[in-house]
């Protein structure tokens, strides 16, 4: 317990760890030693905040010894669904499996025929690709992974005829709610968008021989695309041509990218998948906030090999946990790892360095290149001890300008003697869940904010807020006896004041040493106009960016999903959650309640809602026709239920924690056509919660802890669950605004995130 007090600082990441990834009450030893395998040399820097692995890892490793079937990869990228209605379907097949072991997916459509195509059968012509991008949506939406969703990303070719449907179908609100969008960018489109040139938006369907052409202004389909970002913040953009040619891989003719994973940083083969892993830089910083402050470039070398050497480990345990044959084999035969950072916002802070400015491009430039020499060099030794990946192609390696460019001699030399065992080595994720947990900045990204406001309800009978400083801000003012934000020294920015150009500096200058890609958000100011969006794109691919997308504050998808916070509320101190004590049953008083009977899949269920006399719902009972194991669990949630309804939860937050829940047998049943009222369940009681919920009426006397709900009469206010889960712009679980960076979305206040 001394070990826990000490790695984690606040009890926000406390819960985290426990709430994502703890496993049967595991202590924090039993959790290195579990996710280590056995490698005592990973452990130290586990324990020292040096590195942690991808979420997927530290979520899954060692319960397949439990008989579970969950992958240790965060991420798959599924073959090209066929121009034919088997090869769409078979598609979603892969996606719902892929899911079922909890691997995000990336698809691309490019391959289906546009919207008019002819085609042999009933129909006569196609919907076209962006009319099934709702069917894969549907089937990210119906997988459940553990309490979650699985997430997903499409792309499309930026001379498919569909184009401009596949832009702008995300401001249709209830559109391909489940999935990330971006288009892959070719350097020839840029050319013609500089260059105001038309574009061939062309297609050649192979069943029938038909050719479709449509040409378009090069500059209003780029306009399109920058207005969505400026509007909606989507679709992302894929520089395609900088991904194929910038990588170990480049030059080799028996390889091709067929899409990337849902955050964007890693482009992999049909059937790819990627092992997670992210290095804290700002733990190697000797003699932080001084003078005498430096990077501890051998200390990093090492726990970059080390680092390595595990996730190879990783590699060969799970390769029998991936969902599908095909994946199996093509990890086996390009084994691709994933190492990348996280903590760099924090890191330059430390060496008093200003993010963006000329000394941390060059600081970057440095750790950058020997990372890639130290990861390669120790591929290499991987591959004199194991064997090098069995494609491995020496003369197309050598031939790849990146492999060049980042490797001393000493590597190279010992590349040439005894090959590599990993196809791919790095990349930079969003690392939104284990950076929240560690409490530094995420990935690439600058620290998102000096302060934050945390919002706490229902405890005072009133909303109140507080400010809540960043960690690393916190640490600066303690160092330099700081008592006010204003005093920070002028090397410390955020996301929303860094100059765009020098953000995208940055990317840009880890890109030239990640061999994969880099998961990104560039988060601009709510006055940032449609002009300079468009410059922004235009200088990301001309730096040389594999990926961008942009959130613009306050933007219409802001708008649409989020209240205006009131300014004028009182800060006050954070409230102690364990004082809250609940009403008893003689202060409840007299009830009356209505019972409502449900259909799930083992059997009937009945559910009973109790008012006191001032109306406030305070109670909840369910029977149900069958006992067993499933009558004890939701004998269990009903007390639980009844308890936070009696100490001044939110009748809305109960229903969201139970709304959606899926469950095995339920959805079989639904499938083979059977009407059931729900997909599981606490589904089913959440379901009844919100009926009597909108039938009737709340008082703010019953107790002092209940604040007052209104019945939900506009589906986008901020409390909507459906559309927070759809576009998260607050938090599904504590309604706080997120926060957008590194390509994913994630909450300060309870350490939620789309991602992990």
């Amino acid at each position: 317990m001394e070990q826990e007090s000490t790695f984690f600082k606040t009890q926000l990441q406390k819960d985290i760890w426990e709430k994502k990834y703890r496993h049967n009450g595991e202590t924090i030893d039993g959790f290195f030693e579990r996710i280590s395998g056995g490698n005592k040399d990973i452990i130290p820097l586990m324990v020292e905040r040096k590195f942690l692995p991808g979420g997927r890892i530290i979520a899954s490793r060692g319960l397949a010894k439990e008989g579970r079937k969950i992958t240790y990869s965060n991420c798959y990228v599924i073959s090209p669904p066929e121009d034919n209605i088997e090869g769409i379907f078979e598609c979603a097949s892969k996606l719902a499996r892929t899911y079922s072991y909890g691997g995000g997916c990336g698809i691309d459509i490019s391959k289906l025929s546009p919207a008019g195509a002819k085609i042999n059968n009933a129909a006569k012509e196609t919907t076209g690709s962006v009319s099934f991008m709702d069917l894969y949506s549907l089937v990210t939406d119906l997988i459940g992974q553990s309490g979650r969703r699985g997430a997903l990303m499409i792309s499309l070719e930026c001379n498919h005829p569909d184009l401009p449907r596949f832009i702008d179908i995300k401001n249709d609100l209830n559109k391909v709610t489940k999935a990330n969008i971006s288009v892959r960018i070719r350097d020839a489109f840029m050319k013609a968008v500089e260059e105001d040139a038309d574009w061939d938006l062309t297609y050649t369907r192979e069943a029938t021989g038909e050719t479709i052409v449509n040409t378009v202004k090069a500059r209003e389909m780029f306009q399109k695309l920058a207005h969505n970002n400026w509007d909606m913040a989507e679709p992302g953009a894929l520089f395609w041509d900088k991904i194929e040619n910038w990588n170990l891989l480049s030059e080799d003719k028996n390889f091709q990218f067929a899409g990337v994973n849902p955050c964007a940083e890693e482009p992999l083969p049909a059937g790819g998948s990627c092992l997670l892993g992210s290095i804290n830089l700002s733990e190697f910083v000797l003699n932080p906030y001084t003078e005498k402050a430096e990077f501890d470039f051998d200390a990093f070398a090492d726990a970059v090999e080390k680092a390595v050497v595990y996730l190879n480990e990783v590699l060969e345990e799970g390769l029998e946990l991936h969902p599908l044959e095909e994946q199996r084999k093509s990890v086996n035969d390009w084994k691709q790892i994933g190492l990348g950072i996280m903590g760099l916002g924090d890191c330059l802070i430390k060496l008093g360095i200003r993010y963006g400015s000329t000394a941390s491009v060059k600081m970057c430039d440095k750790i950058g290149f020997r990372m890639a020499d130290t990861a390669i060099y120790t591929s290499a030794k991987l591959a004199e001890e194991k064997g090098a990946y069995p494609k491995y192609n020496e003369k197309a390696i050598f031939a790849s300008a990146y492999f060049m460019e980042n490797t001393s001699k000493r590597t190279r030399d010992y590349v040439k003697k005894v090959g590599l065992r990993n196809s791919q080595l790095l990349t930079i994720a969003p690392t939104g869940s284990i950076s929240t947990m560690l409490g530094i900045s995420g990935g690439l990204e600058p620290i998102y904010n000096i302060s934050y406001t945390r919002k706490t309800e229902s405890l005072h009978g009133e909303e109140r807020f507080y400010t809540v400083y960043t960690p690393i801000v916190k640490e600066v003012m303690d160092a330099m006896g700081i008592s006010e934000g204003e005093e920070l020294p002028n090397y410390i920015v955020t996301a929303m004041t860094l100059n765009y150009r020098e953000r995208i500096n940055m990317q840009s200058i880890w890109q030239k040493h990640i061999d994969a890609s880099i998961s990104s958000t560039v988060n601009v100011p709510e006055e940032f106009t449609k002009e300079e969006v468009e410059d922004l794109y235009l200088y990301a691919w001309k730096m040389g960016l594999k990926g961008v997308t942009i959130y613009r504050d306050n933007c219409r998808r802001t708008g649409i999903l989020l209240n205006k916070t009131d300014t004028n509320a009182p800060e006050v101190e954070a409230t102690h959650f364990d004082a809250i004590k609940p009403m008893s049953r003689s202060q409840i008083g007299k009830t009356y309640g209505t019972t409502s009977k449900y259909t799930t899949a083992c059997g009937n269920l009945f559910v009973t809602i109790n008012r006191n006399q001032d109306g406030d719902i305070v109670e909840s009972f369910v029977n149900t026709s069958k006992n067993g194991i499933c009558k004890s669990n939701i004998d269990g949630i009903n007390r639980m239920i009844s308890l936070s309804l009696r100490s001044g939860v939110l009748v809305s937050e109960i229903i969201d924690q139970l709304k959606n829940i899926s469950c095995p047998a339920c959805l079989r049943l639904r499938t083979k056509g059977e009407r059931l009222d729900g997909q599981s369940c606490p589904d089913i009681i959440a379901k009844a919660l919100q009926e009597e919920y909108e039938s009737g009426f709340f008082s703010m006397n019953a107790h002092p802890s209940i604040k007052k709900e209104e019945p939900k009469a506009d589906i986008t206010t901020c409390e909507d669950e459906s559309d927070t889960a759809r576009f998260p712009t607050v938090c599904p679980e504590c309604k706080t605004r997120l926060k957008h960076e590194g390509g994913c979305v994630s909450c300060d206040n309870c350490g939620w995130t789309k991602c992990n």
